[in-house]
């Protein structure tokens, strides 16, 4: 032990004065913080891994929860996002993985997904470092801000029949039906509404007895309103109003018309037919008189034998035929009667003027109407009714213009649909549209501002003032102006029927009246789309009215053929209901 000890001693103080050996023992010391600094890295090149796969599936979360965040509640909501983020995030080295979800209407809809997990360490844990805390989230917006509003306002005249077009629309707009239903992640996010318009435009039949009807449609219930010309005659069969009080009956027989009946009559004396020939004839109460006056200077006595009045009345009979004197007779008693003389009697002929009884116009009942309505306002030309066909003004029983008048328009369109996201009620409607009659683009663009805020047969769901509106119309046609309620004819092309649109002279029109409508909080967009298959001159209405980006026309588009409507709305779509994700 002793000789152990001291061969130890000796070892270590060589190894203390040796020199040889230091490249080794400073090699030794330094390899340490540099496998830390390696390790650290690849520690946390593992952690930012795991943290990337986190921050994918967390984004792909929230988008899911997005569609249905408003009708969860909290805890359903962070159940869900347990349940979409863990079939997205396989990363096993990740531990103690924890999601939660927040909802939220400030602002906008929004719906915020946040993960955090531990990442085990491979290097660190020889400092002491067994894992790694990563922590991250996703926030995703969507269409409430702004919230969307849309009235698609489609041409349903009978030219849609051609090349297709009828058909692409159907499609087109059930494709962006689809794109804007899948932007709406709560209730009040989107809403759209559907005027189908030709010449006119129509609500639901059973609105018949509503306020807001107008059934004198040109302010005197004659043949141009509904009431006149729909209805029955009480005599023979006519087909308006006017026709039929020009027909009636007269209290004479062989009379036809007004005129004539009232012109003929009747006299009490035979042989007269007019009323002066008449009224100057008469009967005497006395044979043999023809004239008034020898009529009333004759007359007869009670006793026979005395020719006039004086002597008649002055004579006398006793019932005792002997005696011939009133003294003789009643000093005897008998009894004397004195003469009465009846003076003649004129009666004057009399004339009965034939009776004249118009014909009764009954108008149908107003459950027969087809719900169609035509242009609002007075029957006088358009700029003298106060432009009630060229605005939103509330309908109202004291201003008979302001009233939407109704019109039994043979080639009425399907009913409009106001604002609402029942999707698969408009997709059946959308399938049910029917390609007739003639082109009037005003009409349809009022009735979509109209469906935007209501009015009349539509209500519109008051805004919320914690959110910003877009209010989008996009107005499609395949033609030009043809007809409406004072101009047109329905095939030729109407500059009038244009200017209730847009007058390319004053810049008026409904186009103009809707866009300046808009206000801090809501703002009024029109897409116009043209689809021109048959050659016709570009619509430069449908380009002004559009909400072109100055010098520009990115709103307005000129189609060539139907089935670029699809890819139309789809960019439309697009650009109105991109969801985004905020961070």
């Amino acid at each position: 032990m002793p000789t152990f000890w001291k061969t130890l001693s000796r070892r270590l103080a060589d190894f203390r004065t040796a020199r040889s050996g230091n490249v080794a023992v400073m090699f030794a010391m330094t390899t340490l913080p540099i496998l830390a600094c390696v390790g650290f890295a690849v520690d946390y090149s593992r952690a930012n891994s795991v943290k990337a796969s986190m921050q994918d599936a967390l984004d792909a979360t929230a988008l899911m929860l997005s569609k249905t965040a408003s009708t969860m509640s909290s805890d359903d909501l962070n159940t869900q996002a347990g349940t979409y983020f863990n079939s997205l995030f396989s990363r096993p080295e990740a531990n103690n993985v924890n999601v939660s979800a927040t909802y939220s209407t400030d602002g906008g809809s929004s719906v915020t997904v946040s993960g955090k997990a531990d990442v085990s360490t491979s290097f660190l844990t020889v400092l002491g470092y067994h894992s790694m805390e990563v922590d991250t989230s996703s926030t995703a917006k969507w269409g409430a801000s702004p919230r969307l509003r849309v009235a698609l306002v489609l041409d349903n005249t009978g030219s849609m029949n051609d090349n297709g077009k009828i058909d692409a629309l159907k499609t087109a707009t059930k494709n962006l039906l689809t794109m804007l239903k899948n932007a709406s992640s709560g209730d009040g996010d989107v809403l759209v509404s559907i005027v189908p318009f030709v010449k006119d435009v129509s609500v639901d039949t059973t609105d018949y007895s509503s306020s807001w009807d107008n059934w004198i449609q040109w302010d005197d219930g004659t043949d141009n309103s509904w009431d006149g010309s729909h209805g029955s005659c009480s005599v023979g069969s006519s087909s308006t109003r006017s026709k039929c009080v020009a027909k009636g009956t007269c209290s004479l027989s062989g009379y036809s018309s007004q005129s004539s009946c009232t012109s003929a009559g009747t006299c009490s004396v035979s042989g007269y037919y007019n009323q002066s020939s008449c009224t100057s004839s008469g009967t005497c109460s006395l044979s043999g008189h023809s004239t008034q006056n020898s009529c009333t200077s004759a007359g007869v006595c009670s006793i026979s034998g005395y020719n006039s009045q004086s002597s008649c009345t002055s004579a006398g009979v006793c019932s005792k035929s002997t005696y011939t004197t009133e003294s003789k007779c009643t000093s005897k008693g008998y009894k004397w009667t004195d003469g009465v003389w009846t003076a003649g009697v004129w009666t004057s002929g009399l004339w009965t003027a034939g009776v004249w009884t118009p014909a009764t116009w009954t108008h149908n009942n107003h459950s027969t109407w087809n719900g169609c309505f035509t242009d609002r306002g007075t029957s006088s030309p358009p700029g003298t009714n106060a432009g009630y066909d060229q605005n939103v003004t509330e309908p109202t029983t004291s201003i008979a213009a302001t009233l939407f008048p109704a019109e039994q328009y043979s080639a009425c369109p399907k009913p409009m649909m106001g604002l609402n996201d029942d999707w698969t009620t408009m997709n059946s409607m959308v399938d049910g549209m029917v390609a007739n009659g003639s082109t009037n683009q005003p009409i349809g663009l009022a009735w979509g501002w109209q469906t935007l805020v209501g009015g009349g047969p539509f209500t519109a769901p008051a805004l919320n003032p914690n959110y910003n509106y877009q209010q989008t119309i996009i107005l499609l046609s395949d033609g030009l102006n043809t007809q409406d309620r004072w101009y047109g004819n329905g095939s030729d092309t109407s500059t009038q029927v244009d200017e209730r649109m847009l007058d390319p002279t004053t810049g008026n029109g409904t186009c103009a009246n809707f866009k300046a409508a808009s206000t801090s909080t809501v703002k009024n967009v029109i897409y116009t789309i043209q689809v021109d298959t048959g050659g016709d001159p570009t619509s430069t209405l449908m380009q002004n009215c559009a909400s072109n980006t100055s010098g520009t026309t990115d709103h307005f588009f000129l189609l060539t053929s139907a089935d670029q409507i699809t890819a139309t709305f789809k960019s439309i779509g697009t650009t109105l209901t991109k969801l985004r994700l905020a961070r």
